[in-house]
């Protein structure tokens, strides 16, 4: 089975920006969100796999990811999904595209919040990215309730 070794931990966050911390709510999970998919888009690996499945429907897409991070982060609840179920759909998956996301949201999420929500924003892509990096690569594995533990109501 490939390694997963940079989805593996979060990176402990430091704030070296000198700025004071954003408060967590939902315009700044928007902004921070809508910031990441931009960079997403732009990604030489990332964009095109991104582009090919979402085409023309990047604002509901945009919304669907708001709306996950403030259940996770928030509890809105607002957010209803199986992450794996539909991340299976997508064809042409390498470990380097975990990668790459993952190095992307830790640019990201790097000085923004303070240290405990920066940890948590990266806590969960982490357990997301092991969990969808085992469904693709893992072929023994059988679906559990890690699976569930993704899905949202």
């Amino acid at each position: 089975m490939p390694q997963a070794s940079s989805i593996d931990a979060p990176a402990e966050p430091e704030n070296d920006s000198g700025s004071p911390p954003e408060p967590l709510t939902p315009d700044s999970i928007a902004k921070l969100v809508r910031s990441f998919y931009g960079d997403v888009l732009a990604h030489p690996l990332l964009g095109p796999v991104f582009r090919a499945e979402i085409g023309e429907h990047w604002d509901a897409h945009l919304q669907r990811m708001v709306d996950f991070w403030m259940t996770v982060m928030l509890g809105s609840k607002c957010f209803r999904g199986n992450l794996v179920h539909r991340h299976m759909q997508l064809r042409d998956v390498t470990p380097a595209h975990f990668n790459a996301w993952i190095q992307l949201w830790t640019l990201h999420t790097a000085d923004r919040f303070d240290s405990s929500t920066t940890y948590k924003l990266r806590r969960v892509a982490h357990d997301i990215g092991r969990q969808l990096f085992a469904s693709y690569f893992d072929k023994e594995r059988k679906p559990d309730a890690r699976d569930r533990d993704l899905e949202t109501h």
